[in-house]
């Protein structure tokens, strides 16, 4: 794979996570809710005007593009399993950002996924 697939592979990746962890920042302003006709359209609405959701719902739509640009140049049974990385970003993040915990198990589980990630990169 070359430095530039590589890289919008990787983008796209990143774009991806981001766009996940915006939208749970997003989400925190609201925290639990009971869905119900009273106040679905009320926490509906507080969603959809946060600035955290409409960033990542960006960052989405932009990881799209990338991700179109990167299977050009990329065969799908290498790119699709890379975006596993985008699991091992966001636990690392949501831990440093919102406290998650990262277990030894979790931590485990981060590793099969970076030595798997490897091994189908390098096939």
């Amino acid at each position: 794979m070359s430095a530039a697939a590589f890289a919008l592979v990787l983008t796209g990746v990143l774009l991806n996570a981001a766009a996940q962890l915006l939208i749970k920042a997003g989400a925190e302003t609201v925290g639990r809710f009971s869905f119900s006709l009273l106040n679905i359209w009320r926490a509906g609405l507080h969603f959809a005007l946060q600035w955290q959701i409409l960033l990542g719902l960006a960052f989405y739509a932009v990881s799209v593009v990338v991700w179109i640009l990167a299977l050009t140049r990329v065969q799908v049974s290498i790119a699709y399993p890379m975006l596993s990385l985008g699991y091992v970003v966001t636990a690392f993040v949501a831990w440093w950002l919102f406290g998650e915990a990262l277990t030894a198990q979790k931590l485990v589980g981060i590793a099969i996924i970076i030595a798997g990630v490897i091994v189908v990169a390098r096939s």
